[in-house]
């Protein structure tokens, strides 16, 4: 089985990532997809709490098994209450599937700063990479010349503009925000009254089973 790993922050899940995921599905022949929501260590805390960004995560899950299902939520990164490292969870699906072929698929901004994360070295081993770069953007040659040229590691033009930081944005201004993500992240972001000016993030933070 061919199982690739996408993780990330979904704050909120948009457009962009459910296009990857399924870009990702036909070209490299992938049999499943886990999304990963997590807690990345490099990133400014965020206000919006684990169970709303798990929530909106699912209903990514949904809309990708709209065109077959083979896509799953995994929790696990929230559940260790504290930063999230990509090569524990890896060794956490080799668990899990250890006899599965694994492929993390990843942004052309976190390639580039792969040699920063908790060890790089060895999660290079336990997966291949799918790298979506930009299609726009020139990308450093010096990247191919690195010990990822091995093969494990594929760049794929890929663009798509949309960011979870310009929707928040939009959100917080009350601007429509249905042309960058699914409908159904919409509306949960709309009922729970998320990224406005006046939301609460205190009580965001305690919420531990929101209602879609």
């Amino acid at each position: 089985m061919h199982l690739a790993v996408f993780g990330g922050s979904f704050d909120p899940p948009h457009n962009g990532h459910l296009a990857l995921c399924l870009f990702a599905r036909e070209l490299l022949e992938i049999d499943r997809i886990l999304v990963s929501v997590s807690n990345n260590p490099f990133k400014k805390k965020r206000c919006t709490a684990d169970a709303h960004r798990k929530s909106m995560a699912e209903l990514l899950s949904l809309e990708i098994n709209l065109t077959g299902a083979c896509c799953e939520v995994s929790g696990w990164e929230l559940e260790k209450r504290g930063p999230s490292y990509t090569v524990e969870l890896l060794h956490y699906v080799h668990s899990l599937y250890p006899n599965a072929r694994l492929t993390l698929l990843l942004g052309e901004d976190s390639v580039r700063e792969l040699s920063t994360w908790k060890d790089y070295e060895q999660l290079i081993l336990l997966c291949d990479i799918a790298v979506f770069r930009r299609a726009s953007a020139g990308f450093s040659a010096s990247l191919t010349e690195t010990p990822y040229r091995n093969g494990v590691l594929r760049f794929i033009d890929f663009a798509n503009p949309v960011s979870s930081s310009d929707i928040r944005e939009l959100a917080a201004a009350g601007q429509s925000i249905t042309r960058y993500a699914p409908l159904s992240v919409c509306r949960y972001i709309s009922r729970h009254g998320l990224y406005r000016h006046d939301h609460d993030a205190t009580s965001t933070q305690e919420l531990k089973h929101p209602e879609f």
